[in-house]
């Protein structure tokens, strides 16, 4: 009798987690692996102050989190600013994405390090990016 109390407690903490587990609430289907699904990126020069500037959008790549796609804007050959059009509606995307943003800006390419806690969203980015290099360099 004096075990059984501490072992239906501790039984009981150890399912507190489990029950209060809340799943996504993303009800869209995404494919399990990933893949582009919007092959023709756009690009669009744009003045800014009185410097010519390349705008190249990636292709929407689709992830098991959700849509990614970024915009690149290209200063001559530099990389300017990258901006995120679409993103998965999840906490450690929306934290990934100023790491992915700056480690972009100084690498000046699209080899950077995935990001922790986010490696489906870090891979994404990095696809669409890839795409819009691509595309920018023809």
């Amino acid at each position: 009798m004096k075990r059984a109390i501490p072992v239906l407690v501790l039984t009981a903490v150890g399912l507190v987690p489990l029950w209060r587990y809340a799943p996504s609430t993303d009800t869209t289907s995404a494919p399990s692996t990933t893949e582009s699904v919007a092959p023709s990126p756009s690009a669009t020069p744009s003045s800014t102050s009185g410097s010519s500037a390349l705008v190249v959008e990636g292709p929407v790549v689709n992830t098991e989190k959700g849509a990614v796609q970024v915009e690149v804007t290209f200063d001559g050959d530099e990389i300017a600013s990258v901006r995120m059009l679409q993103q998965p509606n999840h906490p450690q995307t929306t934290a990934a994405v100023p790491t992915l943003i700056e480690e972009t800006l100084e690498a000046q390419s699209a080899d950077i390090d995935t990001v922790s806690g986010a490696t489906i969203t870090s891979d994404g980015y990095k696809e669409s990016l890839q795409a819009a290099l691509d595309q920018q360099g023809a």
